[in-house]
């Protein structure tokens, strides 16, 4: 328990001073995001806010489980890959954004640099991850037994890289309003805390490699997370852009792959899936009904800002959509353990 309060706590204060600083940086150098011209009308308002916050997010996770795990001595394979691929996620979104902010354009890496880059990231994560670890390669829900359908390494690779590269691109899409990926994120990290932490104090029926150094990864997200949402909170003073984004989106797959919870991860991140299904929703409309439009805007959160809600309510509810689908994925994990005990 120690050790993931000084995770989290140490990773808060990295982050929430990194991001000051970062923003005093930024602005002295004059370095702000540029605004989609096809965004709502009030975004434009918002077009030079400093970006690149996720360097504060991606260097608080990586000294509060750095100095965490120096404090008992202990650090394991499964931590490690899971950090450096959060790391190494963050460097791709920060070569995106810089080249925003140094062009002066919405528009960073095109399309194939940055899916070589992400897809570089996944497949290093998934093939040292089954290369150097015990991790199960089971298809799982609550654990790795359930379904526990083999996928053998190879197939476990494939789905890996799959599900990572669709998490950092939810996260991605829904990062378009002020605190709202932040504040999301916070609620998807600590669900890994208290699934990997309950992982570790019941090992006989989880057998997750390293659990406990897996809730500390989730605690320095978690405290990285916080520090930067005091800055990104509506009206926000810093974006995370995509080096936060893709980086967070990638811990979280990371996270869900490693304790055996593959399929539980679309209810622990329900937000994310929604904003991702409204914008296939919306593309799908507009090519099969000859331009027709779901949504006044995609992802889902610029229609409701469309209807006339202001930024801060719309954040806030999707907050609470958020919280609750966390909720519920924890009722999940722990009714499948009832129902463990109920059987035997």
């Amino acid at each position: 328990m120690i050790r993931l309060l000084i995770a989290g706590g140490l990773a808060l204060v990295v982050s929430l001073f990194g991001t000051k600083l970062l923003i005093n940086w930024l602005v002295r150098h004059r370095i702000g995001q540029p605004i989609r011209d096809d965004g709502p009308d009030g975004h434009h308002t918002k077009a030079g806010t400093p970006t690149m916050g996720g360097l504060a997010i991606v260097g608080g996770v990586f000294v509060g489980y750095t100095v965490s795990d120096l404090y008992n001595g202990i650090f394991t394979r499964t931590g490690i890959l899971v950090v450096l691929a959060i790391v190494a996620a963050g460097l791709v979104g920060l070569a995106d954004d810089w080249i925003k902010v140094t062009h002066e354009r919405n528009l960073g890496l095109n399309k194939r640099t940055k899916a070589i880059g992400l897809l570089t990231v996944a497949i290093g994560f998934s093939v040292m991850t089954v290369a150097f670890t015990d991790v199960h390669t089971e298809l799982s829900f609550t654990r790795w037994d359930n379904p526990g359908i083999q996928l053998g390494a190879v197939g476990w690779v494939i789905w890996a890289v799959l599900l990572i590269l669709a998490a950092s691109n939810a996260v991605n899409l829904t990062d378009g309003l002020d605190g709202l990926a932040g504040g999301s994120a916070i609620f998807s990290s600590a669900a890994y805390i208290v699934i990997a932490f309950w992982a570790f104090r019941n090992p006989d029926v989880y057998d997750v490699e390293h659990a406990l150094d897996l809730a500390v990864v989730a605690a320095a997200v978690l405290g990285a997370t916080t520090g930067f949402l005091w800055w990104n909170a509506a009206p926000a003073k810093i974006f995370m852009g995509d080096t936060g984004s893709l980086a967070l989106g990638t811990g979280v797959a990371c996270l869900a792959l490693t304790t055996n919870t593959h399929l539980l991860l679309p209810i622990v991140g329900g937000l994310f899936v929604a904003e991702t299904v409204s914008v296939i929703l919306q593309v799908a409309t507009f090519r099969l009904f000859q331009g027709r439009r779901l949504f006044r805007m995609a992802p889902i959160h610029h229609h409701f800002e469309l209807q006339g809600w202001p930024e801060t309510t719309v954040i806030i509810r999707f907050w609470i959509i958020a919280g609750l689908m966390t909720a519920l994925a924890l009722g999940f994990f722990y009714g499948d353990f009832v129902s463990i005990g109920a059987a035997d």
